[in-house]
């Protein structure tokens, strides 16, 4: 009898172990995690902005909690967003169109940047026109990236090709923070890169502006950044409004107060980085772009034409790639 009731005693207490852990559970799943990336790059000025004034903590509320993780491409963004491991942020339409026609889970919500790519020759290259790439090395920050379309594109107006295309220009991917070593080493001749890199290729690298970025590829038209995000996160349509309302504020903040974003951003690239931007090469880089929520779906689209000639893709249908249904539905609050 005395057993019985020992393990009576043992059984209830078990389940009231059991249930209070239920109870833990299910509190806890009203509480949500975002993780949020982007590149350590001015082009995505955007995304720091929003982090650095807390636009995203306020508009996602405290019960969701924010990660943020930083990569150099958008090769590895788009294998992060794939594994789950962003579920928003900001990069290259390149990379994230060369995913899409594989797999229809990853959409454009918004715009970031405009511009801000450009061309940079290294001094000692013996380049001084486009048409001088012919048989050199010019980096990129990965194959299939933003940039190396925009390279493609520029090569092909002076009927040139890239090496694996069966043409003589041989495309080098490295880290754009890693551009000015090579051109110190001469271990390429040019580089189609990003602001700030492209600058302080020019300062600190004897680097040579072939093209400006009003001038590389679509110049002024192009996309160069936009919002990505996976459907899963689409699905939770609060928090999907949440991030773009954060993201809007913060386009409206740099369009308004280019000075104070720009000091944001060296602080935050320092962080990232250990590279101390300085603020002329900030401002100048700056101005080689534009932040906006546009986004130029004729770019896009072209950009999976070339992608598709470079045997990037299989296909060049990137329909309901772009949905800016949230974006137009935020602007209209």
């Amino acid at each position: 009898m005395i057993n019985r009731f020992l393990s009576l005693v043992v059984l209830l207490v078990l389940a009231a172990f059991l249930t209070a852990c239920g109870s833990s559970s299910t509190s806890g799943e009203d509480e949500k995690e975002v993780t949020i990336g982007y590149f350590p790059n001015l082009t995505h000025i955007a995304t720091i902005v929003g982090l650095e004034k807390g636009y995203f903590e306020e508009e996602f509320g405290e019960e969701v909690t924010i990660i943020t993780q930083t990569v150099t491409n958008g090769g590895l963004f788009m294998e992060a967003m794939a594994t789950n491991s962003i579920d928003v942020g900001t990069v290259g339409p390149g990379p994230l169109l060369n995913t899409y026609v594989r797999d229809q889970s990853y959409h454009i919500i918004s715009g970031a940047v405009n511009g801000g790519a450009v061309l940079v020759a290294d001094g000692d290259s013996g380049v001084e026109s486009i048409a001088d790439l012919d048989g050199k090395r010019v980096a990129i920050p990965v194959i299939g990236s933003t940039q190396d379309v925009m390279l493609r594109k520029t090569l092909e107006e002076v009927d040139l090709t890239t090496t694996s295309s069966g043409g003589t220009v041989e495309l080098y991917a490295a880290d754009p923070a890693d551009t000015t070593t090579l051109f110190i080493q001469d271990s390429v001749d040019a580089a189609a890169t990003q602001e700030p890199w492209g600058y302080v290729l020019e300062t600190q690298a004897n680097g040579v502006k072939l093209l400006d970025w009003d001038e590389f590829a679509w110049g002024k038209e192009s996309t160069n950044t936009v919002v990505a995000a996976a459907e899963r996160f689409l699905e939770n349509e609060e928090l999907a409004e949440a991030y773009v309302r954060a993201h809007l504020r913060a386009v409206q903040f740099i369009q308004e107060n280019p000075k104070e974003s720009q000091e944001i951003v060296i602080k935050h690239l320092k962080e990232l980085t250990g590279q101390e931007l300085n603020e002329d090469e900030v401002e100048a880089a700056f101005n080689n772009l534009e932040v906006t929520t546009d986004v130029n779906e004729q770019v896009i689209q072209e950009m999976a034409d070339i992608s598709l000639e470079a045997e990037y893709i299989q296909s060049n249908d990137i329909e309901g790639l772009v949905d800016l249904t949230i974006l137009e539905s935020v602007q209209n609050e």
